[in-house]
């Protein structure tokens, strides 16, 4: 006898990051005994500090084992605060900081707030999946904003501009950007500031998740640095990529006054806080050394400059410079194969798992994603067997 429970329809609108159905196959085929090299998870393949490991064992060992505040502990919010005020130059209130288990935290209850039906949510295309998936949850309409090769994959701010409607509620942009590593100039998040003056009722949450994550002299322009939006501004964050933490589930989120309490109900309602001893991590990965950070971009740059070159030598192959994050998004459209069926083939018949670019959205066709968070040596054999098997 079969059942239905009948959930609500949302559901049914749900998709998925395909880079963790990629990691579940690859880790299915090195069960198997098969040699699996990963370039398709976006994680570092570096520890988490030791000192920040030490900082959460300690704070298990103090006894902090319970709750702790909703928005997370004062001396968090407090270092949040003072961090992004001293790397951006620009004030930060703690009382604006929002900890929360994780980057997509942020997504959500800022979708959440925005989305259902009727509206509009303008987001990267190629971009991150799930801010696609979250909108069709709430019921709005999903509007893609093409993000281009030939403008070295940064937004264009005239292109966002005219998406505008006025259904349009919220507006998400990602710089460094996953999937294409795109970095866009200060001018051109300019001239989004300036065309939003026309568009007041119109939220933006800006995913800067990679913001330390830059190469040949990029420079990170916060949309904190823009008093005449901070008070429509979502601010999204947190210690995944640039302290190695992703299993930590950690992130930080900066919420205008109008905005903030809702945000707050919303961890009461879902959450409750997160756990006591990763934000003593958090804590002393922003107020401890730095170095880690320095290290790991340091051979990261070594690594892009190496799946850059070796790409561009594959047959059918072109890949501009990723100017941000740890992504390479080659351009596979002259090998003749489609995206997503290039990727499975690589993953099933050379041992190489990366993403297919339509995982990242409409506009991802004729190219596939590869993360350099991983090691020379194994980028290199990587290659080497793409080069092996499209040579076939």
């Amino acid at each position: 006898m079969s059942v239905n429970l009948g959930i609500v329809k949302g559901f049914d609108r749900i998709g998925e990051e395909n880079a963790f159905a990629v990691l579940a196959r690859a880790q299915e085929l090195s069960n198997q005994g098969q040699d699996i090299i990963n370039l398709g998870i976006g994680q570092p393949d570096f520890p988490t500090p030791p000192n920040v490991v030490e900082a959460a064992v300690k704070a298990l060992h103090d006894g902090h084992h319970g709750y702790t505040p909703a928005v997370g502990i004062e001396p968090l919010r407090d270092a949040v605060a003072n961090d992004l005020a001293k790397r951006h130059k620009t004030p930060v209130s703690s009382q604006n900081v929002l900890i929360v288990p994780g980057g997509k935290v942020t997504m959500f209850a800022a979708i959440l707030m925005f989305g259902e039906p009727g509206a509009q949510i303008l987001y990267p295309d190629p971009g991150f999946p799930i801010y696609r998936s979250m909108i069709e949850f709430t019921g709005a309409t999903p509007v893609a904003v093409p993000i281009r090769e030939t403008n070295g994959f940064a937004f264009s701010a005239d292109e966002t501009l005219s998406l505008i409607t006025p259904a349009t509620r919220l507006i998400i942009i990602n710089s460094p950007a996953n999937p294409c590593g795109g970095v866009t100039p200060r001018a051109e998040i300019e001239a989004l500031v300036k065309g939003l003056e026309q568009f007041p009722n119109v939220a933006i949450m800006s995913d800067e998740i990679y913001d330390q994550m830059l190469y040949d002299g990029a420079e990170h322009t916060s949309l904190l640095n823009f008093p005449q939006i901070r008070d429509r501004l979502i601010l999204l964050n947190g210690w995944s990529k640039t302290y190695a933490m992703t299993g930590w589930r950690l992130g930080y989120s900066v919420w205008p006054d109008s905005l903030f309490d809702a945000a707050r109900k919303l961890a009461v309602n879902c959450w409750s806080c997160v756990n006591a001893p990763a934000q003593y991590a958090a804590l002393e990965a922003l107020t401890g050394p730095q170095d880690c950070v320095e290290q790991m971009m340091t051979a990261f740059a070594k690594r892009r400059e190496l799946v850059v070159r070796e790409l561009n030598s594959l047959p059918g192959v072109s890949c501009i410079n990723p100017s941000g994050a740890f992504y390479a998004f080659p351009n596979i459209r002259d090998t003749g194969w489609q995206a997503k069926p290039l990727a499975k083939e690589l993953l099933e018949k050379a041992g190489v798992a990366t993403i297919g670019g339509p995982d990242f959205g409409i506009h991802g066709e004729g190219y596939i994603r590869l993360s350099y968070a991983n090691s020379l040596p194994n980028i290199e054999r990587a290659i080497e067997r793409m080069r092996s098997f499209l040579n076939t």
